[in-house]
């Protein structure tokens, strides 16, 4: 699952970032609001914390904005802002809940969790390609009906790959979003997960769906019939 942090306390959005990611989620922060709002429209995010005072665009406008363009993904507001007003406006602008700070990250914690479990209907349970499923819910993976054993990071990394279907991923990104570390140029893991991978999914099978791209990445995509 993906969190945006919207917080332009430094020591508060680190506090929450290194705790969402402690707790298992991969989470993005953005330090003032139109920051914050680029990556929520443009992001695949499954939840925002969103703090109300921000600098550039409060949290209002953010809120605003993207809930005109059609996004509904959760949205916690977590704000210093106290009043009872404060909390019907951001629950009436479309937040889907409102914590005030000073804070206790188990709450917090829970609210989150609690907001994930909600809006799991609207998260695909299956994702293809060709012939090749992806059962998020079953952890199962087949191609052409034959069941494959996947390890834990190989299902991780085919699933980001599926989700982001056609666009190459640089290794940058797949370093963060499956090993949620820094990309060093001197590791080989990616190509060794990646290779490992292909020998499970598209070795034994035509067409080929996983394709390195020179200098970039790697895509997974059905390639098109000559």
């Amino acid at each position: 699952m993906k969190i945006l942090i919207v917080e332009d306390e430094p020591k508060t959005g680190a506090y929450l970032q290194q705790g969402l990611v402690e707790a298992g989620f991969v989470v993005d922060l953005a330090r003032d609001g139109l920051d914050g709002l680029h990556m929520a429209l443009n992001g695949d995010y499954d939840l925002i914390v969103l703090d109300v005072m921000l600098p550039s665009l409060d949290g209002w406008g953010v809120l605003r904005t993207v809930r005109r363009s059609g996004r509904e993904m959760p949205v916690l507001f977590l704000t210093a802002r106290d009043q009872v007003e404060d909390k019907v406006r951001g629950l009436e602008l479309g937040a889907d809940d409102y914590l005030v700070k000073p804070f206790a990250f188990s709450e917090l914690l829970a609210r989150v969790r609690t907001l994930l479990r909600r809006g799991k209907s609207k998260e695909p349970e299956i994702f293809s390609a060709g012939d090749l499923e992806l059962d998020l819910l079953r952890r199962r993976v087949t191609r052409a009906g034959t069941k494959i054993d996947l390890t834990a990071k190989e299902f991780a990394l085919l699933e980001l790959l599926l989700r982001r279907q056609g666009e190459v991923l640089p290794r940058s990104l797949i370093a963060s979003q499956v090993w949620d570390m820094n990309f060093d140029s001197d590791t080989n893991v990616i190509e060794v997960a990646v290779r490992r991978l292909r020998a499970k999914v598209d070795e034994p099978f035509e067409p080929k769906l996983i394709r390195t791209v020179r200098g970039m990445g790697y895509v997974l995509e059905v390639p098109e019939a000559q």
